[in-house]
């Protein structure tokens, strides 16, 4: 359930706390106090697009944070599954710090993406905003309803459904790019031989284009090379008639030792002076055999620059490194080996086509069935919500109209929701009966049956009242305060009659403080609260026979409550 909900900084929001409670908690208000902003204020902490237009005029960031409890293993393998911790307590706070072109999200302590707060939300809370009742006029959303409904058994055949079906839509596009004629095919094949054939002649292997650019490099600059390894090695001692470093260091050699019997430290010199001799003679040793490699051959030269020609080529033209031309040549030989026996290939591929085609139809007829089935237990269910809200002679369907001509990844159903409202009318698609009220009330029987069965403890309704009134208002009410009963209930309202059910009330107001209009959010009970229930009862004055009024309304909701736990 979601514990608290803290607010800084956002649109008329200075700073604000509210702890919700279990069961139901009703807000109220007059109309622009800021009722929206509270349930902005969660989507916005729950990873909704964020504008710095909604900061606090004067203010650096805005700041929003969730604190819900976690008591369900379900929910907590879900979340810990994300790497997000959950508090030994069962607590997980998820902020949202708001600033101009940027915005930090955090769950648990740890920073995550605005993607991972949304699917968060999914596994915390289920939000109903004033118009998504307006989103059952759309079929699409009748069958993503059922398939919710019918939940994993479902899951599981779509999966397949959607594997098979990507399968067959590649077979498919595979059997239309062979579909050319003789004349085309031979050109094809006259082109990828070519290709095929030059780069078999080149017999590439790996590596070798590094190497020959090494040889390449020192042939091409081997006159350079040689005069100054020339240079060197006469400075060395090498076939020079000047006195070179080696005569001068064999005679500084001669000399130290002629005296390194004497001290100590003149032997440590003489030690290393003959380090240096010894190095020196290596090093001309290993010039001269440099020198005699450094020979220049004009026909291994060409031979060089002639084969990295070649291999340039092919990497220009197939690839940009070896690697690259043998895997493309390794496609071209397979698609080589289809233009040579195209027929038989396509033949091949129409098997195959129709093979995994028929698997797709039979997960489909598959998924067909278990949404019928659940189709009936989701209707008569749905009708008896709906009786409860005051629909007094409905009748109610999902209808599922398979169609093999409509495949698709999900399956091949149409789904949709049909309902007669009045006794002796016909059933009729949804969206040619409702009206905006009966929508509203749709929707919290959709809501509460679907709640029954799934995982998420905390449900929000802005608004669910929308186009509703007396009575009906009534058994709406009814209807929250017994799905209450198993859910926490977060609720926006204007009827008095909803309001009287609640566990907790929250008022709403806007005033000013000093020169500057700010929101607040009070919890209210007793007197208070009847007080508001009676400004919801719409008179122009509060008298004393509607408080009276409010109280007997009271009075009645705590006495459902009470019957409804009986």
């Amino acid at each position: 359930m979601l514990y608290s909900l803290h607010v800084k900084n956002l649109a008329l929001i200075d700073e604000q706390e509210v702890e919700f409670t279990k069961g139901l908690n009703i807000m109220t208000g007059e109309t622009g106090a800021g009722k929206s902003v509270i349930i902005g204020s969660v989507n916005l902490a729950l990873g909704g697009k964020a504008d710095k237009d909604m900061i606090r005029t004067g203010a650096e960031y805005a700041l929003i944070e969730l604190t819900f409890g976690v008591d369900n293993d379900k929910q907590r393998k879900e979340i810990e599954a994300m790497d997000i911790p959950v508090e030994e307590d069962g607590s997980l706070t998820l902020q949202r710090k708001i600033m101009p072109g940027r915005s930090v999200c955090k769950a648990g302590g740890e920073v995550v993406t605005a993607r991972q707060l949304k699917t968060l939300s999914n596994i915390l809370i289920n939000i109903h905003g004033q118009n998504d009742h307006q989103e059952l006029l759309h079929k699409n959303k009748h069958l993503e309803i059922l398939d919710n409904y019918a939940g994993e058994e479902l899951l599981a055949v779509k999966s397949e459904i959607k594997e098979k079906y990507q399968k067959y839509k590649g077979l498919v596009q595979e059997l239309e790019e062979t579909d050319i004629d003789e004349r085309s095919r031979l050109r094809e094949e006259e082109l990828t031989s070519f290709e095929v054939n030059e780069i078999e002649e080149a017999e590439l292997t790996i590596g070798e284009d590094e190497e020959l650019e090494s040889k390449y490099k020192r042939m091409l600059n081997s006159q350079k090379i040689a005069q100054a390894v020339n240079v060197c090695s006469e400075i060395c001692g090498n076939d020079s008639d000047d006195e070179s470093i080696s005569d001068m260091v064999g005679r500084a050699l001669r000399e130290i030792n002629s005296v390194a019997s004497y001290d100590d430290k003149a032997q440590k010199l003489s030690d290393q002076l003959a380090d240096i001799d010894s190095l020196i003679s290596e090093f001309r040793h290993e010039i001269t055999s440099y020198i005699d490699e450094l020979e220049f051959d004009e026909e291994d030269f060409k031979n060089t620059e002639d084969r990295l020609n070649t291999i340039n080529h092919l990497k220009d033209k197939f690839g940009g490194s070896i690697e690259a031309v043998l895997e493309y040549y390794n496609e071209k030989l397979a698609y080589l080996e289809k233009l040579r026996d195209l027929e038989a290939h396509r033949n091949r591929l129409k098997a195959d086509i129709d093979k995994v085609y028929g698997e797709v139809l039979a997960l489909c007829k598959k998924a067909s069935d278990i949404r019928r089935k659940n189709a009936k237990v989701l209707s008569k269910l749905l009708k008896d919500a709906l009786v409860d809200l005051n629909f007094i002679d409905v009748q109610f369907e999902i209808q599922v109209t398979p169609d093999e001509d409509k495949i698709s990844s999900i399956g091949y159903d149409d789904v949709e929701f049909m309902i007669s409202t009045n006794p002796g009318e016909s059933i009729r698609p949804l969206d040619q009966v409702a009206s905006g009220g009966e929508l509203s009330r749709i929707m919290l029987a959709l809501k509460t049956v679907i709640a029954e069965k799934d995982d998420i403890a905390t449900l929000i309704f802005d608004e669910i009242d929308a186009g509703i009134s007396g009575k009906t208002a009534w058994k709406v009410s009814e209807k929250l305060g017994l799905l209450s009963e198993s859910h926490q209930i977060i609720c926006i309202t204007h009827l008095p009659q909803i309001a009287a059910m609640s566990d907790s009330h929250f008022v709403i107001q806007k005033g000013l403080e000093g020169d500057r209009t700010v929101t607040r959010i009070n919890r209210i009970d007793g007197d208070a609260s009847i007080e508001e229930l009676a400004r919801l009862l719409g008179t122009a004055e509060i008298t004393d026979a509607v408080l009276v009024n409010a109280r007997e309304m009271k009075k009645m909701a705590n006495d459902t409550k009470i019957k409804a736990i009986g």
